[in-house]
Order: C-alpha cells, then sequence, then structure tokens
C-alpha cells in the first residue's frame, strides 16, 4: 500500500465540517482511512453521535499520539495556495492529525507498537478528553499535537472557564431612578478586570482573563433586569487562587459561576527540539506544526513544507519517548 501523503489527508479531513457538537464527518473519515490501513479501531463513546477514535498498530502500545478533530465555526472549506493549505482545522488541529497518522505508520513499519487517540468537544467542554482519561490504555506517554510553530512546548497555561451575573431591577428607561441596570453595573464590573493583581509564573508567564461573551436586557427603553459575562481564565497556578481573587473581585456585587478547568502543566522536552511556552491548554508532550496565531481566523493556514516536518517531528518524538522509558 502506498505512502500516505500529509497533506492530502490533511485536506480531506479539512473538506467536512466538524465544529464542536458536529464531529461525526470527521470522525467517519479518519476511521475509514485507518480501517483501509489494517488499524485496530475503538470508538470511546463521548454523547449520542459523537465518540473518541483509539486507534493501534499492535498490543499495548506505550507511547500515543494525540489531538482533537473538532473545529471552531465557522467551518471553511479547504484551498490551497502558495505551499499552504487553508480552511478551518488547517492547523488547528486536523493538519496535525494527518501529520500524526503518517508518522505512527512509519513508527509501525519499524515494528514499534504505537497508539493514535483522537478527540472530540476540545474546542468547548473537554467532554472528549474527559472520556478518553476515563478509557484504560497501556499508553504511559501521550505526546499532543497543537500549533506549536514547530517547538516542543516546555509548559502550558491552564484554562477555568467562569460565569458573571448581576441582578438589576427592570424600569422605564425615561425614569432611571426607579430602576437598576444590571448592564451598566457590569460594565463598570468588567472595566475593573485588567486592575486585578492575578498570579504570574517564572516560565509560563501572566494569567490574563478574556471576556468571550456579554449579554443583558430586553429592551432599548428598558433597564436591564439582567447581564452575564462569560470569561475564560489561562491560569498559571493553582485554579484556587484565581477563583479566590475572582471571587472577591465580584463581592456582593452579582455572582461568579466557574466551569470547566484545566489545570497548568509544566511538560517533558527532548534534546535537540526547539522549545517554548504555549497560552493555551493541553498536556505532555505538546508538539505541532502551524501557529496559535492563525487558528480560530478566517484565514487560519499550515505551511505544507512545516507540516511535512511534523511527520519527522512526530516520529522522533516516539522514539525519543520510548528510550527515556
Amino acid at each position: 500500500m502506498p505512502a500516505l501523503d500529509p497533506i492530502a489527508l490533511a485536506e480531506h479531513l479539512v473538506e467536512v465540517d466538524s465544529t464542536s457538537g458536529r464531529e461525526a464527518p470527521a470522525l467517519e473519515r479518519m476511521e475509514a482511512v485507518l480501517r483501509e490501513r489494517a488499524w485496530r479501531l475503538q470508538r470511546i463513546p463521548v454523547s449520542e453521535g459523537r465518540w473518541n477514535i483509539f486507534a493501534t498498530s499492535g498490543d499495548a502500545p506505550r507511547v500515543t499520539l494525540s489531538t482533537h478533530l473538532d473545529t471552531v465555526p465557522p467551518f471553511i472549506p479547504p484551498r490551497r495556495a502558495d505551499g499552504r493549505l487553508y480552511g478551518r482545522g488547517a492547523c488547528d488541529a486536523k493538519g496535525i492529525a494527518a501529520a500524526m497518522v503518517v508518522a505512527a505508520e512509519r513508527v509501525r513499519s519499524g515494528g514499534v507498537s504505537v497508539g493514535l487517540l483522537f478527540v472530540v468537544g476540545e474546542e468547548t467542554a473537554h467532554d472528549g478528553a474527559a472520556a478518553a482519561n476515563r478509557h484504560t490504555t497501556s499508553s504511559q506517554i501521550l505526546i499532543n499535537g497543537e500549533p506549536t510553530e514547530g517547538a516542543l512546548a516546555v509548559g502550558t497555561k491552564g484554562a477555568m472557564r467562569a460565569v458573571v451575573r448581576v441582578a438589576g431591577q427592570a424600569a422605564h428607561s425615561a425614569y432611571p431612578h426607579l430602576g437598576r441596570s444590571a448592564t451598566a453595573e457590569l460594565v463598570a464590573l468588567l472595566h475593573e478586570l485588567r486592575t486585578l493583581a492575578l498570579p504570574s509564573d517564572p516560565v509560563l508567564g501572566d494569567t490574563t482573563v478574556n471576556i468571550g461573551f456579554v449579554s443583558g436586557g430586553v429592551a432599548d427603553n428598558v433597564l436591564a433586569p439582567a447581564a452575564e459575562a462569560r470569561l475564560m481564565a489561562r491560569l498559571v497556578g493553582p485554579a484556587r487562587d484565581v477563583e479566590a481573587r475572582l471571587s472577591a473581585w465580584v463581592g456582593t456585587r452579582g455572582t461568579i459561576e466557574f466551569g470547566t478547568t484545566v489545570p497548568a502543566v509544566h511538560l517533558g522536552t527532548v534534546p535537540g527540539f526547539p522549545t517554548g511556552v504555549v497560552a493555551f491548554a493541553s498536556k505532555p508532550y505538546l508538539y505541532g506544526p502551524g501557529s496559535i496565531h492563525v487558528a480560530h481566523t478566517d484565514g487560519e493556514y499550515v505551511e505544507e513544507a512545516e507540516l511535512r516536518r511534523a511527520v519527522d517531528g512526530y516520529e522522533l518524538l516516539v522514539h525519543e519517548a520510548l528510550a527515556r522509558l
């Protein structure tokens, strides 16, 4: 059977919409490719119509290559131009998945058992990762793929979601003294975020908080009875430290509800690989082609040459990881 081309496989995966929650088409395409090439496939159930793929080339693989097949919206079909593959998921992370498959095939051809784990829901609730964590495997090392510009990350920030809610009192906008605007109070509260003293780490840098979504109110001429903001904090230390500071910031002016949390991690390195720190959440080892600066944008792309180099990188990482066991 001829060797797979990582660019063609990446384009094949990018052709289908797999926005978080609708990953089935990409999962089915990946399964078809792996099945044709005689990989052993397992489905790890996540939710109705959604699953993770765990593929093995032999018994008891000690190293598993893993990334996600879901993407952020909107779907952007693939195109190739000027040595780049464009489209949603080109670098985050369908291109990475393609490079991993080709690297794993090379490793398998040398008689080494290796695993491939492709998860869903990474861009939202991390429910695919949670399901994968409950699945027992023999793997001792996970090589995770995210766009790191070809550098091996020495650490990743964690992530914590939170929702801030403020209650007001509805009234006619011509008589504001009869009510209280929840949106106005929320805006004032959010303005203070930039002044908060949050934890920092000598390797991972500063804790950051993004205001991702704000909503509230019922009409232009009514003082808003309620408003809320969804936040995403990028952690560099224990989540409880940031929870305590954000709770004190909100105080009695509203409520704050904390959601999905992924801890910050210091990662393993390999001699000969360039290293760096990434500001998104993941787990060791962490390496991949493409830049996080173009991920999630309308112009998302990966350099084809970089994607081909990543195949060599993943193959080398597997062998180096095994040598360290």
